[in-house]
């Protein structure tokens, strides 16, 4: 018996050599409030539908690796209580235990993988934590793309980051990252992060040649693509600063710890910009969704 519980679309698209782009399930259960996080579920799938893909939101579910999720399957994780992130350390806990999940990148990357998707869209990486010097709080999702071979376009790592560090130890990794278009790597809600691109991709064809290339050289890992939101969305980067120090400040002094302080401080900063950051969050996943969706296509 198979360990993936591949959608039906899905597993036929896959079948007919069709593209077909991986969704994470954690800006469902940890990314957004309710409606918002199903409703910007059901838009990204959309988008990638109407750019030319199948889309997979993958997640586990009563302990099954689903790979693609109908409508009321989001619905209902949407509402869920107490469902665990997962990341490469949780992801076989949660199937052996029988209880449900939502996949981190690194997570999404291993099914993804597993199930022959090579295309990956979420709204921004994991990284390097500010402070990571005393705290040593650094995302699996920089390792996992050191070694597992899927290409996954984000708007960049989650701008509450330590983004030089987390581009260095990349770098480090030997992970490529290749900005779309645009001589900066984009820092999530902003445009711009003050660091240069060590790669610019011209057109998506050229994303699609360095994809084949690299699997025709057999060099394991994947690649990461930094796609800027569209300018009517952005926070510029030097506001958006403030309102992260702000709520790191304010984590810190709730003593938010561990797995927990991502989603808490993408929480607080909605408040703090009274919603422009949720907005802003909505439009770079949808246009990352876009850009996957007609790069799985070319690759095809």
């Amino acid at each position: 018996m198979s360990i993936l519980n591949i959608h039906a679309p899905v597993k036929a698209a896959l079948a007919g050599k069709q593209a077909v782009v991986a969704l994470e399930s954690t800006i469902i259960t940890h990314g957004m409030p309710y409606p918002h996080n199903r409703d910007t579920a059901l838009m990204i799938e959309a988008t990638v539908r109407d750019n030319g893909a199948v889309p997979a939101t993958i997640a586990v579910i009563d302990g099954a690796l689903n790979i693609g999720l109908e409508h009321d399957a989001i619905d209902n994780l949407a509402q869920a209580s107490d469902v665990m992130k997962l990341s490469r350390a949780d992801l076989a806990v949660a199937m052996s235990r029988g209880v449900t999940g939502s996949t981190t990148v690194a997570a999404t990357m291993m099914a993804a993988a597993r199930a022959g998707i090579k295309v990956f869209a979420t709204g921004g990486i994991g990284g390097v934590h500010r402070g990571a010097e005393h705290s040593f709080d650094i995302s699996a999702d920089l390792t996992e793309l050191s070694q597992t071979s899927v290409t996954v376009i984000c708007a960049g790592a989650k701008a509450i980051l330590d983004l030089p560090k987390t581009f260095e130890v990349l770098e480090t990794l030997g992970v490529p990252v290749m900005s779309y278009q645009h001589k900066q790597i984009p820092a999530f809600w902003s445009r711009d992060s003050g660091i240069d691109a060590p790669l610019v991709a011209k057109d998506i064809q050229d994303i699609a040649q360095f994809m084949n290339m690299r699997a025709a050289l057999d060099i394991k890992g994947g690649i990461l693509i930094t796609n800027p939101l569209p300018i009517e969305a952005e926070i510029p980067r030097e506001e958006m600063e403030g309102y992260i120090k702000k709520a790191i400040t304010d984590a810190e002094s709730a003593g938010i710890r561990g797995k927990d302080v991502t989603p808490w401080l993408l929480g607080r900063i909605v408040d703090i910009t009274d919603g422009r950051s949720l907005s802003s969050n909505k439009a770079l996943i949808n246009n990352n969704a876009a850009l996957a969706a007609r790069i799985a296509a070319e690759v095809c």
